[in-house]
């Protein structure tokens, strides 16, 4: 299974990729109000490449339990300067964490080349179209709710099942949209309607999502399931959580995990790929 658009070729039979996270915003849950700045937000996304990853996505709205939604305007101005500069600067492929058409198209025209929708391309109808005309890959990622609502107590009857069929409604909005099959990646969604219970389960049984035939991406990094296991721990006590989850993830599937912590998680995937990889 591969990746490849533009100058980029991910092989998804060598490696696991890193996907490091980017928050332009002043309220995400764990890095708000730290790359706010321009030149930080640039460093940082140099740092996290010079540390391993693979890829950076970068987010102008905090998507948190209970977030409110930000304007179009005020998303865009938060995160074309950031990619703009940065595409100058980077050789790894810049990721847009959106929902809104609007945004992604900004955010592409400033030098991003991968659209992550936690919506899977719901929240705006417009999105598959504006995927489909850059011919760029798309993150669809499953949620129950919105982000305001999401955790207001989450129930499902039959947990993946209804986690495939979102996903499998995704992946037809994007064909019908004229998304190419082999650009397509999905995402269960760690954290976004899921209990602590959810969020174990998703990872456990990750392996039963390989059937879609398309790479996988995982979130757990520093999410608040972590915490709770873990006896409520503060964020920047939850590394050993998350490299776990990231282990087990990649044991039974992943393919691309999306990370704060770029250098710890490098090394994790690099010893999980190693035991999964053994003969």
């Amino acid at each position: 299974m591969k990746l490849i658009w533009n100058n980029f070729s991910f092989d998804f039979s060598l490696k696991t990729y890193i996907m490091g996270i980017l928050n332009v915003t002043p309220d995400s849950f764990s890095d708000g109000g730290l790359y706010c700045d321009k030149n930080k937000a640039i460093a940082h996304a140099l740092k996290m490449q010079d540390e391993g990853a693979d890829m950076i996505d970068i987010g102008g709205e905090s998507t948190r339990p209970g977030a409110e939604s930000v304007s179009i305007n005020e998303e865009i101005k938060r995160i074309a300067p950031v990619i703009k500069g940065l595409a100058k600067k980077i050789k790894i492929p810049i990721s847009i964490d959106t929902y809104k058409s609007a945004v992604a198209e900004a955010a592409l025209l400033a030098g991003a080349s991968i659209v992550n929708d936690i919506s899977g391309l719901r929240f705006d109808p417009k999105m598959a179209s504006v995927v489909a005309r850059n011919k760029v890959p798309v993150v669809i990622m499953h949620i129950k709710g919105t982000p305001k609502n999401m955790q207001k107590n989450p129930v499902y009857t039959a947990l993946i099942p209804e986690i495939m069929d979102y996903l499998r409604e995704g992946i037809e909005i994007a064909r019908n949209a004229g998304i190419a099959d082999d650009r397509i990646i999905i995402d269960p969604g760690l954290g976004f309607g899921k209990t602590i219970e959810h969020n174990l389960e998703i990872i456990k049984r990750l392996h039963e999502f390989t059937g879609f035939e398309k790479p996988i991406l995982l979130g757990p990094s520093r999410k608040s399931f972590i915490s709770k296991m873990l006896g409520d721990l503060p964020i920047t006590e939850r590394l050993e959580g998350t490299a776990a989850a990231v282990a087990i993830g990649i044991f039974n599937g992943a393919n691309i995990i999306r990370v704060h912590d770029v250098k710890a998680m490098v090394r994790a995937a690099k010893m999980a790929n190693g035991i999964k990889n053994t003969c």
